[in-house]
């Protein structure tokens, strides 16, 4: 009983393993449709109680996917059908937990071959992916991204999930194979977004596209404060129902008005420099526009005062429960009935230390800066096509604020070159 792959039949994940699948959290009988997708039936007798939530609808096809990859060997190159392929799993569920599941849904990934060749050339390991993305609910976070757009993090904070519409998905296969080689050339070294996973969840006949990215902030470091920066001054300051969030993400007008400066000294300003100017020449290239550099800022010395606030609030309700008070709960969302998340490290580093193949965005400032602060820095939002839609746009807007003014909406090789004029303005 294999699941099946849309386009690449030779690389489906073959036989389906149920005796070891049983053994997990998951249970579940698996039966073949007659298009060839796979047909998940949930056993209420197997499925642990803790996955009694909407987050498992999700959670539960990530794994069985993941799981039946494992057993498809690596291909020695891709092939042009790998960047069509797909594959599906539909999960019937019989009545359990019939108040928080739907009684049945489908799941369908994307180009699974890529992203996973993609993941390991980005460094991570596929055991790890799904354990993130598997061991606990994800939670909702309006962190990254666009003002309005969905997201759950994992509850490691490693990985980020982004509700994206049919258009993106469309978008997404159109630059795959260019996108891929470049992540090749360049050897995973890139401020664009890592993609590592693109699906669909359908529920009742409503679809739901995701694509599964990595955190540009930290996992450990906390973000006092974010930007999202365009390189545009018309209509790019934050709202005043934005600035009332508890952390806002500002604009390139709140930057400037600020006389906020990011100091990384020349040499890393030299590197980032040539790297974004690389990145945005790529985009450029796919007639791509409309991006963004997300900007997020830790402040060294107030992450200090805030864990010293936390240690003496701890030590004060020890000492009213006469020692006896459990574990404090992690910070970072580690599910107590798990061993101890690997990434909750804290005590190997110091104030604003970070693992740089974890944190591969971040970015320290120069030893004298004003402040000592760690930087996050990468580029997001990179589905926006210069289509008719946008032309539009850009006519309009230059008809409204006149053929000088610095509008977001401009052809993606006038919009690469402010950019890059902007952030190296922006960098000291």
């Amino acid at each position: 009983m294999s699941c099946f792959y849309g386009l690449k039949p030779q690389h489906s994940p073959g036989s389906f393993n149920t005796a070891r699948c049983s053994k997990s959290l998951l249970g579940y009988i698996a039966s073949k449709t007659a298009s060839g997708a796979l047909r998940i039936s949930v056993n209420p007798l197997v499925v642990n109680a803790g996955q009694q939530s909407l987050g498992f609808v999700s959670q539960f096809p990530f794994f069985l996917q993941i799981n039946e990859l494992s057993n498809v060997p690596v291909p020695v190159m891709l092939m042009p059908d790998d960047f069509k392929a797909y594959s599906k799993i539909k999960v019937d569920n019989h009545l359990f937990n019939k108040e928080n599941l739907p009684s049945r849904f489908k799941f369908k990934e994307y180009c699974p071959l890529v992203f996973r060749n993609l993941r390991e050339r980005f460094g991570i390991d596929d055991q790890d992916y799904q354990n993130s993305v598997t061991r606990s609910a994800p939670v909702n976070s309006d962190s990254q991204g666009r003002c309005g757009a969905r997201f759950l993090t994992t509850y490691d904070r490693r990985f980020v999930i982004k509700a994206v519409s049919s258009e993106d998905v469309a978008e997404m296969h159109n630059i795959l194979k260019k996108y891929h080689q470049f992540i090749v050339e360049c050897h995973g070294n890139t401020l664009l977004p890592q993609f590592l996973g693109m699906y669909r969840l359908t529920v009742d006949g409503v679809e739901t596209y995701m694509v599964v990215t990595r955190n540009v902030f930290s996992h450990r470091l906390t973000v006092h404060r974010k930007y999202d920066l365009k390189g545009s001054t018309v209509s790019r300051e934050a709202s005043d129902k934005e600035k009332a969030k508890d952390l806002p993400t500002f604009k390139d007008n709140d930057f400037l008005n600020e006389g906020q400066k990011l100091h990384v000294g020349e040499e890393s300003k030299k590197n980032f420099l040539e790297k974004l100017k690389r990145d945005v020449e790529f985009l450029a290239q796919l007639k791509i526009m409309d991006y963004s550099l997300l900007v997020g800022i830790h402040d060294v010395d107030r992450a200090e005062q805030e864990e010293m606030e936390v240690e003496d609030r701890a030590e004060d309700e020890e000492c009213e429960n006469d020692g006896l008070g459990g574990n404090p709960i992690s910070s970072y969302g580690t599910p107590p009935d798990s061993p101890g998340n690997l990434l909750n490290y804290p005590r190997f580093f110091g104030p604003g230390e970070f693992d740089p193949s974890v944190d591969v965005y971040a970015m320290k400032s120069h030893d004298s800066a004003p402040k000592k602060e760690v930087y996050f820095m990468a580029i997001i939002d990179i589905l926006t096509p210069y289509d008719a839609k946008k032309k539009a746009a850009h006519a309009a807007k230059t008809v409204k604020h006149g053929a000088g003014a610095e509008i977001s909406t401009v052809n993606p090789e006038q919009y690469s070159k402010r950019f890059n004029e902007f952030m190296s303005n922006i960098l000291t």
